[in-house]
C-alpha cells in the first residue's frame, strides 16, 4: 500500500491557536445564498482531520456540566453535534426542516428577515428534566437556535447551553439565546 501525505499551503496548523485554524480554513463564498451575503463554508474544515477533533475538544471545554443529550441544527450542526455526542457517550437528537422526520413531531415556526420558517423534532427524542445543548455550526442572527431551545423546553427538558464553531457578533445572535442559557460557546468570532 502507498500512503501519501498531505500537506496544506497553510501555516502549521497545530501551531495556531483554534480560532486561527478555523479561520484560517474556512472559506468566505461571497453572494451566496443571496447578493450581499459572505457565506462562511465551513467545509474546508471537515477535509483536516486533527483540525475537527481539536474542535470537538474546544466545544467540550466550553462545557459547564455534561449534558443528557445534544441536539443538532439541520444540517452543518449535525456534523459535530454527532461528533461532540459521541464522545460524550450521549444521545444525539436531529431538529429538521418541517417535513423532513418520519416521525410524530413537534414544531416551532421562527421569523426570518424576509418571512418564516419551521423546524422540528420527533416528539420523543427527549426526556423530561433532561439537560439539552444545542448545536449549530454557525450563530448569526440566533432565530434557529432559540426555535431549537423552544422545541427543547415543549418537551419540558432545560437548555443547559449553546455551542457554535462561528459566531458572526455583528448580529447579535446571543441576544436571543441568553433567556434561555447564559452558557454558549462560540469557537471563533468575526
Amino acid at each position: 500500500m502507498l500512503f501519501l501525505k498531505i500537506s496544506l499551503s497553510l501555516p502549521s496548523l497545530h501551531l495556531m491557536s483554534l480560532e486561527s485554524t478555523i479561520k484560517a480554513l474556512i472559506r468566505d463564498v461571497p453572494d451566496f445564498p443571496k447578493p450581499g451575503i459572505v457565506f462562511k463554508d465551513i467545509t474546508p474544515i471537515l477535509e483536516n482531520q486533527e483540525t475537527c477533533n481539536r474542535i470537538v475538544e474546544g466545544l467540550m471545554n466550553g462545557l459547564q456540566m455534561k449534558p443528557d443529550a445534544i441536539v443538532g441544527i439541520e444540517s452543518r450542526g449535525f456534523l459535530f453535534g454527532f461528533l461532540l455526542a459521541n464522545k460524550l457517550n450521549i444521545p444525539f437528537v436531529l431538529i429538521r426542516k418541517a417535513g423532513k422526520l418520519p416521525y410524530k413531531t413537534i414544531q416551532c415556526e421562527y421569523a426570518l428577515e424576509y418571512g418564516t420558517a419551521v423546524v422540528e423534532m420527533h416528539e420523543d427524542s427527549l426526556k423530561k428534566g433532561w439537560n439539552v445543548l444545542v448545536h449549530d455550526d454557525l450563530l448569526a442572527t440566533g432565530g434557529t437556535a432559540e426555535a431549537a431551545a423552544r422545541l427543547i423546553q415543549a418537551q419540558g427538558a432545560n437548555v443547559s447551553g449553546f455551542c457554535f464553531i462561528v459566531e458572526l457578533e455583528f448580529l447579535n445572535g446571543k441576544q436571543k439565546l441568553i433567556k434561555h442559557s447564559n452558557n454558549i460557546t462560540c469557537l471563533a468570532q468575526y
